[in-house]
């Protein structure tokens, strides 16, 4: 599967959609059932235009379109719009924590925030949550170490476990 994150809601549609055009139920569209579902969304392709699109979103190259084919060939369309909202949030978040504004933040700043939303940390904790994020071993989180963290948690939360590099 991609990197990128779909949301749930999301996700859950297309598998809804891909579900419902799998006619013989075995995980994979054929070039008709491939077909059927495009002209459902009120699109009417040429067999050499289903032809090509088939041949571009299988991957794998063994004649059937899976699941996390189709979503790979649609997360760009699906998430271009709304990973930058996403961003726009987390910074909304990143800067809550980040209470001097330097662009990082540190133990005193995560404690701090924690404790101010009824989580207060253990110094062990504390430990563990900065060596978790911080993967330049400076000491602190800065704002991509953060999305990465809110990311595996977030994927983790969905059931789809993110090894963190």
């Amino acid at each position: 599967m991609s990197k990128t994150l779909l949301p749930v809601d999301q996700f859950n549609q297309i598998r809804d959609i891909f579900n419902r055009f799998d006619m013989d139920a075995d995980g994979s569209l054929t070039h008709l059932e491939l077909a059927a579902l495009l002209r459902s969304l009120g699109l009417k392709p040429s067999g050499d235009q289903i032809d090509l699109l088939f041949n571009g979103i299988d991957s794998n190259g063994n004649g059937a379109v899976e699941l996390d084919e189709l979503v790979r060939a649609m997360l760009p369309d699906m998430t271009t719009e709304q990973n930058l909202f996403n961003q726009s949030k987390l910074l909304k978040v990143f800067r809550s924590f980040d209470r001097d504004g330097n662009g990082v933040i540190t133990r005193a700043e995560l404690a701090k925030s924690m404790a101010e939303m009824g989580q207060p940390l253990t110094n062990r904790e504390l430990t563990e949550m900065i060596e978790e994020a911080d993967t330049d071993g400076d000491g602190v989180i800065s704002f991509s170490e953060f999305a990465r963290v809110m990311a595996k948690s977030a994927a983790e939360s969905f059931g789809f476990p993110v090894p963190l590099p």
